[in-house]
């Protein structure tokens, strides 16, 4: 790793120690000799886009000029190597900051749903659209929904069922996650997703993959995104996935985004969407996320029959 850093930065790397990171990859802080420090992280066996789709997103990012992100100072297959950005507490200012700048975040145009590029969510293909030959895809869809397979591209119900859903949904029964009922839960509801999914959404930049771990609290500074899975997507799933597991100062977060950008009904949304995340846990992770999967479904389906 270090000789491979050396080469993408043009220094030499005097120290390197095992920080804290995820459940997918192996993170590491290295002191150059030009005196910068740089987070790296490496994936054995990592499929060969993989380091690249996190780049394009955080490039994605950055590009909006909204929500601060580490800037990306080279990758290759296995190896992604990032501005280090110095830990610090959430502060009130800090989350307050961090909700307008998500709100500036999402009211960025993407030119559409998904990505142009293989992308990936955890250790999962992430599929969309226009990579749909890499994505992963239920093999019989139920027949029911056929009829919402994506027209356009502002077809955000249609998108949301067949490429946020239903496969997770595969992954995840094929694993065993999700009982029968909860399985014809998720399917239900993608049958009627179109009268779930609030007011029509154009495509907006959203981080993709947001709950708390992926905020990166800065010392004496504004908080950064990290690890993305940025697509165009629907706001609402950036928030969703924020309260799933509990952030600090979240409240403070959510009061100042909703000063900037007020979304009426949201509460009754979100456990539709946070349907996408639980399927990939369950489909990562096993039947611990199952019962939740169908929690959410009928959740979200009594906002339908109401």
């Amino acid at each position: 790793m270090e000789e491979r850093a050396a080469a993408l930065t043009g220094a030499p790397v005097r120290a390197a120690r095992r920080v804290g990171g995820g459940d997918i990859s192996a993170a590491h802080r290295l002191e150059l000799g030009d005196g910068r420090r740089v987070f790296a992280k490496t994936r054995d066996r990592a499929p060969a886009d993989f380091f690249a789709a996190e780049a394009h997103g955080l490039r994605l990012l950055a590009g909006t000029g909204t929500a601060p992100v580490p800037a990306v100072l080279g990758e290759e297959p296995g190896l992604i190597l990032l501005e280090w950005i110095e830990p610090g507490p959430a502060t009130p200012a800090q989350a307050e900051r961090l909700g307008r700048d998500l709100a500036a975040l999402h009211a960025t145009p993407a030119a559409a749903y998904g990505t142009p590029w293989p992308a990936y969510i955890g250790s999962l293909p992430l599929p969309s659209p226009q990579t749909a030959p890499a994505a992963p895809a239920p093999a019989e869809p139920p027949p029911e929904h056929a009829a919402h397979t994506p027209a356009s591209p502002d077809d955000w119900p249609g998108f949301y069922a067949e490429h946020r859903l239903l496969p997770f949904l595969r992954l995840a029964t094929d694993n065993a996650a999700l009982t029968p009922a909860d399985t014809r839960a998720v399917e239900r509801l993608c049958a009627v997703i179109d009268q779930v999914t609030g007011p029509p959404q154009p495509p907006a930049v959203i981080h993709g993959d947001l709950w708390s771990g992926n905020v990166q609290w800065a010392a004496g500074g504004r908080a950064h995104l990290i690890d993305p899975a940025a697509q165009g997507g629907h706001p609402e799933v950036d928030l969703a996935f924020l309260e799933l597991f509990g952030c600090p100062q979240l409240g403070r977060l959510l009061g100042a985004y909703k000063e900037v950008r007020p979304l009426p009904g949201r509460r009754g949304r979100v456990p539709l969407y946070q349907l996408h995340h639980l399927l990939v846990h369950a489909a990562l992770f096993g039947a611990g996320y199952g019962a939740q999967c169908g929690a959410a479904a009928r959740a979200a389906l009594e906002g339908a029959d109401r």
